[in-house]
């Protein structure tokens, strides 16, 4: 009888800023098949403190696990338009939207920002745990397609985030872009701490103003800009954040999260996304299945805004009960609200009790806790500072 062999050790993947996370002391999670901080303990800091400078001042993501997907050629617009929701014949030059990937069936494979680089050329950025399967559904959908050249960049990018409203005055420090003149949702080239030709997109995933820069994947280049960023924001407070801040921020900001409140269990009429979805423009992926939901009378379910009336957090995949305790949704997404300061959390429930506004109760582990209804999103930023999604 042979000896069994355990199968090997998954190798994490790792960006190139792992060993200034490390030496950071981070605590560091596998999150998709990579090597990432969750937040950094040390010097008064933790998931907390990264939330409240991010909402306050300016924080730091190494966001360099999403995957860049590039679409190139005469043929690339039409390309994009069929295989996303949102009608990106409405971009220009220099422009970016959200927007999601499709199944036949309406649900998502996956959430993304569509920046348009020129007519005949596109970025696609993807969730990290997703961009695998995401390029291999793409290449099916659309392989010998003639005139777009489709090519997955993810590994020649880093990208980092700097977010909060001090995130403009940090980032002017080592460029002479006029970042000011860069609208919400819009992006530039230029030359930041003495590296040319990097892409300056004003887009976050934190609910705050903020910029999202993407340069040459090498470590030194990666570590030269990140080490900037740092000084330039650091008589601000800048905090570097690890993945537990940006979930909490996205979640007070009510931003949708793949496997959450999108996945291909949830169709597109059932997360709140509507203004994205642009059910009128030509064919596309999810299209028909999508009007027959419409036809029929809609989404028999909705995603809801929940805040914790009684002691208790709404955590992840808990059941949702009416006030007689017979179950009828789940939690998407659920934590305490750090800037906010108390437990939120957003919940997939039957069409009717979204639209009663009525309360809840939440099954945390032996307790059932009682939730009210409250709008999506539950923080946004001041209004003399917008910055919500373009539509």
């Amino acid at each position: 009888m042979s000896t069994p062999v355990a199968p090997a050790a998954t190798t994490l993947k790792k960006t190139a800023l792992n060993a200034t996370h490390r030496a950071l002391k981070a605590k560091m999670v596998d999150f998709g098949g990579w090597d990432m901080p969750v937040e950094y303990p040390g010097n008064g800091g933790g998931l907390i403190a990264e939330h409240n400078a991010v909402r306050t001042s300016v924080g730091l993501f190494d966001v360099s696990h999403m995957g860049e997907i590039q679409f190139r050629g005469p043929a690339a617009m039409d390309a994009v338009q069929y295989i996303t929701m949102n009608d990106v014949t409405k971009l220009k030059d220099g422009q970016a939207h959200y927007s999601a990937l499709l199944t036949p069936q309406g649900t998502f494979v996956d959430d993304i920002l569509v920046h348009r680089l020129g007519q005949n050329d596109w970025l696609l950025v993807v969730n990290a745990g997703t961009k695998d399967k995401d390029y291999a559904w793409i290449r099916q959908q659309l392989g010998g397609r003639p005139g777009v050249h489709i090519s997955d960049y993810s590994p020649h990018y880093s990208q980092i985030a700097v977010q909060g409203p001090r995130g403009l005055d940090t980032l002017r420090k080592l460029t002479k872009v006029d970042l000011a003149a860069i609208k919400n949702y819009w992006f530039t080239w230029g030359t930041i701490a003495g590296i040319p030709n990097i892409l300056i997109a004003r887009t976050g995933y934190s609910g705050e103003d903020g910029f999202e820069v993407y340069i040459p994947s090498d470590q030194a280049t990666t570590v030269k800009m990140w080490d900037a960023l740092m000084d330039a924001g650091a008589e601000y407070g800048i905090r570097p954040c690890g993945l537990g801040a940006r979930n909490t921020l996205r979640l007070e900001a009510g931003m949708s999260l793949y496997g959450h409140e999108i996945s291909e269990e949830i169709n597109a009429l059932e997360p709140g996304l509507d203004r994205f979805l642009k059910i009128d423009k030509a064919d596309f992926i999810g299209r028909d299945a999508l009007l027959a939901v419409l036809n029929s009378g809609g989404p028999k379910r909705k995603i809801i805004g929940l805040e914790m009336i009684e002691r208790g957090i709404a955590r992840d995949g808990y059941p949702v009960l009416d006030l007689d305790g017979k179950e009828i949704g789940v939690v998407t997404s659920g934590s305490p609200a750090p800037f906010l300061k108390t437990n939120i959390a957003l919940a997939l429930v039957p069409l009717e009790v979204a639209t009663a506004g009525s309360d809840v109760l939440v099954q945390v582990r032996a307790n059932q806790v009682r939730a009210k209804q409250v709008p999506i999103p539950f923080y946004k930023r001041a209004r003399n500072k917008p910055m919500q999604p373009a539509l």
